[in-house]
């Protein structure tokens, strides 16, 4: 049994979200949060690639692709930050620990 190249990005794009969403739901660590984000965000580029070369509009699935990527970098950048200040200010990383309010 062969597969194509299509039913091969399928089954990456996927296995890119279902690690990611797996991995949302399971670590508590800010930083693992942010890289399991940005696996999620891989999957949906690739889910967007997938698209337009099914769609014969390779050219739109490629902007699109860049404006995933741009945007995730901004939110990768913004949410490393946040992290490092954080643990700057409370001294842990760990979400469930983060989730009672303090001043």
């Amino acid at each position: 049994m062969t597969l194509s190249l299509v039913s091969l990005t399928f089954i990456a794009v996927i296995g890119l979200l279902a690690i990611g969403l797996y991995a949302l739901l399971v670590v508590h660590n800010l930083i693992k949060v942010v890289v399991a984000l940005q696996i999620l965000a891989k999957g949906a580029i690739l889910g967007f690639i997938l698209a337009g070369r099914i769609n014969g509009q390779i050219g739109l699935a490629e902007s699109l692709a860049l404006t995933v990527i741009i945007v995730d970098t901004i939110v990768a950048v913004i949410g490393l930050s946040l992290a490092v200040q954080i643990r700057h200010h409370m001294g842990t990383l760990d979400v469930s620990a983060l989730t009672r309010l303090r001043r």
